[in-house]
């Protein structure tokens, strides 16, 4: 993932629809899709006991001068931070490895000490930064999607808008500021927020500029609003809490890749799942099982939707248990009422075989190495999430993946990055060219004048977007 800094400019207003002009620009553009769509986006483009003893009757004398004297018990806090100590003590309590999965979750999310759980790691002066932290582009070209699903629904005039992990809220921030002109669409969105960190919940409720308002009877019907559209806002642990019965509108930007992956290792005994466990030191090691496990059957799941060649090619598989069921889930709920989900993440259309990775301060570091103070992820199955949508229902369909810079240049964003200079200061433009290339470019931007260690890196083609939806609205845009 691509770390670097927020942009400042402006993002009040219509979005513009003028040709892209500067030089430099249209190098970039060369990484992004050459055919922007048309179809029903024009239009928005522009517009977390002392019991008393009796008295002694004899006396007794003990001579203690030749016993041992152990050391007085030291108070001073162990080398180990208490997430190190919670994971050797499952492991020593079960007298054997955990799986990568779940030291991968408890790393992640443990309510005490998880990575994500008690502080903001986006940005310059966190671990990474997400496309919506590079640029206030990429959440509006995903409110054109959004409400082109929208049209092509129909315009309900109720919809539930769903993220799932959503950061800073900067992605939502942004959606709403830009479409906030079509006043029939924000008027029909309720707002739902999937994040189990308190202290990301706390953020999200800043950067949506919410406010509580009191429903009349006390604090029984008071309901949080945002004031960047007047949408009605609430926070869920799971995609479960979220109500049902309305189409709903589901983003997953960058979720994916944060949720638990098995490791599978091709052996002498056949495939065998990586663990992780204690050495003699007691300092962490990854081993093989020498038995079936659990996930062992999504193994096989995953195998049963592979081509024989592509298997062969493998000595290593990832595959993703919560990635399976939440994509059922989210198809579920498109099947039944209705909508759209948005996928963007990087990863793979085929098997992945050995991405979990570990970034810690923009660096990758060492994935056992002092967990919890870096953050963990893998790449994302795309066909693991096809595969998936379309064996638990027959009412949604699936397109893509695309990559990204077809995806963000399809909806528009070379017009959008030239409305948005027309309107800005030089160093304000020189933050959009640069956010601009890593939102849609490939390797190094071949503007770039400054130090060689600070050029924008493109993820245009790395990040690949997919969308599932219900089927009665035929292929959304730009798909």
């Amino acid at each position: 993932m691509l770390r670097r800094a927020l942009l400042q400019a402006s993002t009040r207003g219509l979005f513009s629809s003028s040709p892209l002009s500067l030089a430099s620009l249209r190098q970039c553009s060369s990484s992004s899709s050459s055919h922007n769509s048309q179809i029903s986006n024009d239009h928005f483009v522009e517009h977390l006991d002392d019991t008393p003893q009796p008295p002694a009757t004899a006396t007794i004398s003990i001579d203690r001068s030749s016993l041992y004297h152990p050391p007085e018990h030291s108070h001073e806090s162990s080398a180990d931070s208490e997430l190190v100590k919670h994971l050797k003590n499952i492991i020593k309590f079960r007298g054997g490895p955990i799986t990568v999965a779940e030291y991968m979750e408890e790393v992640l999310t443990n309510p005490k000490d998880g990575f994500y759980m008690n502080r903001d790691v986006f940005g310059a002066g966190g671990d990474f930064i997400t496309s919506p932290e590079v640029s206030q582009m990429f959440g509006e070209m995903v409110g054109i999607w959004a409400m082109c699903l929208w049209e092509q629904m129909g315009q309900p005039k109720r919809v539930n808008l769903v993220e799932l992990g959503p950061g800073r809220g900067t992605l939502l921030a942004d959606l709403l500021r830009g479409a906030s002109k079509i006043k029939n669409f924000t008027e029909s969105l309720e707002i739902h927020m999937v994040e189990v960190s308190p202290a990301l919940q706390k953020l999200q409720y800043q950067n949506l500029k919410c406010v509580t308002e009191d429903g009349g009877d006390g604090n029984a019907n008071k309901r949080c609003v945002s004031t960047l559209a007047g949408t009605p806002v609430s926070w869920h642990a799971t995609l479960e809490q979220v109500p049902t019965g309305l189409p709903t509108i589901i983003i997953a930007h960058e979720f994916y890749d944060a949720l638990p992956v098995h490791q599978f290792q091709k052996a002498s005994r056949g495939w065998s799942e990586k663990m992780v466990d204690l050495t003699e030191n007691s300092s962490f090691r990854f081993v093989l099982s020498p038995q079936p496990t659990p996930a062992s059957l999504y193994l096989m799941k995953r195998c049963k939707w592979a081509e024989t060649e592509e298997l062969a090619k493998v000595s290593h598989i990832e595959v993703c248990p919560k990635a399976i069921d939440l994509t059922q889930e989210i198809a579920n709920r498109i099947g039944i009422d209705g909508g759209g989900a948005l996928v963007i993440d990087y990863g793979l259309n085929g098997i992945v075989s050995d991405s979990l990775q570990a970034i810690r301060k923009h660096k990758f570091v060492d994935i056992l190495d002092n967990p919890g103070s870096a953050d963990l992820s893998a790449y994302v199955d795309f066909a693991a999430i096809k595969h998936s949508a379309e064996e638990v229902s027959e009412d949604v369909s699936v397109h893509g993946p695309m990559t990204q810079s077809q995806f963000l240049g399809s909806l528009g964003i070379n017009f959008r990055v030239e409305a948005l200079l027309e309107k800005c200061n030089e160093e304000q433009a020189e933050s959009l060219r640069t956010g601009y290339w890593r939102l849609v470019g490939d390797g190094e931007a071949p503007f770039w004048e400054g130090p060689d260690e600070q050029a924008p890196v493109g993820m245009g083609t790395r990040y690949l977007a997919m969308s599932i939806v219900n089927k009665k609205q035929g292929v959304p845009v730009p798909f």
